[in-house]
């Protein structure tokens, strides 16, 4: 099995709206998304997870468990800041609703990798410090319904 680094590979994008119901995003959408991976310094969360329910009863020694409410982990992004620019902190402003994409193997149209993230900007603010390194900000997304994981990466040249 071939492995591959996340780094130079996975594709993250902000989409404003996606058409389907399905949130699964056309070619057209994505092209037009705001590319987020250039800029891009860290990134937190994005995980969905189950909160198990622990069923224990009077007749087993073994605690079994039942598979509860799914939630998304605490999210943010971690971003270089622009001399010049402020588009990405245009584009992310608080209180702003859109979608996180992720293209997890890369632009590779038809791979089912494809994660899509509602989202709704919780807060953005700058990092500070002394140190010798690049300055950065941060936004935090609150995740606001169930997400698509493994869509298929729509293929080029499709609306």
């Amino acid at each position: 099995m071939p492995r591959f680094s996340r780094k130079g590979t996975t594709k993250v994008f902000f989409l404003e709206d996606i058409a389907a119901e399905s949130l699964i995003p056309t070619r057209a959408e994505l092209t037009d998304a705001t590319a987020l991976s250039p800029q891009l310094a860290a990134v937190e969360g994005f995980q969905l997870t189950n909160n198990e329910i622990e069923t224990p009863d009077m007749e087993h020694t073994f605690d079994s468990k039942i598979p509860g409410s799914d939630s998304v982990s605490d999210s943010s992004m971690t971003f270089y800041e622009d001399e010049d620019a402020a588009t990405l902190e245009e584009a992310l402003a608080k209180g702003t609703t859109g979608f996180v994409v992720f293209l997890r193997k890369g632009d590779v149209p038809t791979s089912k990798s494809m994660d899509v993230f509602p989202v709704r900007v919780a807060s953005q603010s700058s990092e500070y410090t002394v140190e010798n390194e690049s300055a950065k900000w941060q936004v935090v997304f609150s995740v606001i319904s169930q997400p698509v994981l493994g869509a298929a990466v729509p293929a080029a040249g499709t609306p």
